[in-house]
């Protein structure tokens, strides 16, 4: 593998050296950079030019500039890193401009890729299962129609329905009778379609989804939460057994005793170490506590389902563990929303709760509180997150259907279903796993492509960001910061283009990396 890794870095190597002289030479010709100097009557402007002339070396032709520049990018690799000054930024290292515009996108972008990927690949498997149903041809129907969305059309309703109206709605937080009754039938709807099945199930399932969705709204309305959202032990309790229940589903089902067994048990752990960890979150106020939290949940997912799942303790032990890890969210989620009412009282009356510009809010920033931070970058990521996650996931939707209806209609999914296998192991162990090879190299594609930012959709929002970084830079004709942006991207694409032939390996045991 390592033979393999290297072959490959020092093969692409040669593109990006090629690509970022084309690059920079074009960026170079482009204009002048010192265009707004040149016009201004200020008596220290020539002084400016001469000075900035000198630094940027712009006396000498671009192809000569570009090997200092090359010389700088390598004394990266002896902790020496200089790619140069930023005119459009004031003469900001790019090194820094790069660094904190890195860190706001994958903020923006990181959470949105992966919800899309997670919520696409089920949607689609579920509609590849379903397929010509009445499910199936609304999800097509709802996918080319989100696919075809302009993001900044996405981005603006979202604004205007998803930020303002919602904070209108906090001001008097009232459901009416008809929106608990859409949503109760649309979620049951949603439900009925998903389990499939017998007319009998699809009721059941229907009924209990339905009822449920609209049992906890009215639950919701009656107790004023909208006014002091909390999560408290009952939300970790429901969130958990939630969790478990759709990881139990989708892994082993529920016929499986052991493996409920384990669940069940994680789930009940969960909800008991809720109340020391809360202790944990106070006095150990940092993001490393999530991490060790994390830690010791799956940890203990792997322990429980190791000694109760007997003679199939390995994929006992590997649903426990995700259910164990999922189990997070729910006490972060509660932590977060403890300091709601702090949050509400710090952030200025016109900007709302829901926030609509900015990645953070001033105020709040200046606080040394992990969980207020988290709970305002949340209230910033949420919109942005929805826009691309919801172009994203159409597209995702559309791949993992018609890769998982390939892989069905291949000779060993029947020879599996013929030996006796049940449908939820022939889906989920063999063509699930065949099914993902293609989208693999989608997936790595995209990681590597949304590093570079969503230039729209910053702008709609006023996220400084990598994208905001590249365009600012092309209009400034800023070759050492444009650079800087293509030196990201670039070795982000070839990393996750390795990692998508290593994925191929660990998915089809025929591919090797040799």
């Amino acid at each position: 593998m390592l033979t393999f890794v290297a072959r490959r870095l020092v093969a692409t190597l040669l593109v990006l050296l090629v690509a970022s002289f084309i690059v920079y030479v074009l960026t170079a010709n482009s204009g002048d950079p010192l265009r707004d100097l040149r016009g201004s009557r200020d008596p220290s402007a020539q002084d400016q030019i001469a000075y900035l002339s000198g630094l940027l070396n712009l006396d000498q032709p671009p192809v000569l500039r570009y090997f200092s520049w090359l010389g700088g990018v390598g004394a990266c690799f002896i902790g020496q890193c200089d790619l140069g000054i930023s005119v459009a930024r004031g003469q900001q290292p790019v090194i820094e401009a790069i660094g904190g515009a890195l860190g706001s996108t994958l903020q923006l972008v990181l959470a949105a890729t992966i919800l899309a990927i997670v919520i696409g690949v089920a949607i689609g498997m579920t509609t590849a299962l379903r397929q010509y149903s009445g499910y199936d041809y609304v999800v097509t129907f709802l996918t080319f129609v989100f696919y075809s969305l302009p993001i900044f059309w996405v981005a603006v309703l979202l604004k205007e329905f998803g930020a303002i109206q919602f904070n209108s709605f906090l001001g008097d937080p009232v459901i009416s009778w008809w929106s608990i009754l859409i949503i109760g039938l649309v979620m049951g709807f949603i439900a009925s379609s998903v389990v499939g099945g017998e007319l009998r199930t699809r009721v059941i399932s229907f009924v209990s989804v339905g009822g449920g969705i609209a049992a906890l709204l009215i639950l919701l309305d009656v107790t004023r939460w909208f006014e002091s959202p909390s999560i408290g032990f009952v939300g970790i309790a429901l969130m958990s057994v939630a969790t478990g229940a759709v990881v139990l589903f989708a892994s082993t089902g529920f016929h499986n005793r052991r493996a409920l067994l384990a669940v069940g048990i994680i789930v009940v752990l969960t909800v008991i170490l809720s109340w020391p960890f809360q202790f944990l979150f106070y006095y150990v106020n940092s993001p490393w506590t999530v991490l060790l939290v994390l830690a010791i949940m799956v940890g203990l997912g792997l322990l429980v389902g190791f000694f109760v799942g007997g003679d199939g303790k390995a994929v006992v032990a590997r649903t426990t563990a995700i259910v164990g890890g999922l189990g997070i969210i729910p006490l972060v989620l509660d932590q977060m929303f403890i300091r709601w009412d702090e949050y509400v009282a710090r952030i200025p009356l016109s900007n709302g709760v829901i926030a609509t510009i900015g990645a953070s809010t001033p105020a709040i920033r200046r606080v040394d509180d992990t969980w207020l931070n988290m709970l305002d970058s949340l209230t910033h990521m949420l919109l942005p997150t929805i826009a691309l996650m919801i172009i994203s996931l159409a597209a995702y939707t559309r791949y993992a259907r018609a890769s998982l209806l390939d892989v069905m209609n291949q000779d060993y999914v029947r020879t599996a279903r013929a030996k006796g296998l049940g449908e939820r192991t022939v889906v989920m162990r063999h063509a699930f796993r065949n099914a993902m090879i293609p989208i693999a190299t989608i997936i790595a594609l995209d990681f590597g492509a949304v590093i570079g930012g969503a230039v729209i959709t910053e702008r709609v929002f006023a996220w400084q960001a990598m994208g905001s970084l590249f365009s600012e830079g092309l209009n400034r004709i800023d070759v050492n910061l444009v650079m800087g942006f293509f030196l990201v991207t670039g070795i982000l694409a070839v990393i996750f283009n390795v990692i998508a032939d290593l994925l191929y390996s660990a998915l089809d045991p025929r591919i090797r990396v040799s």
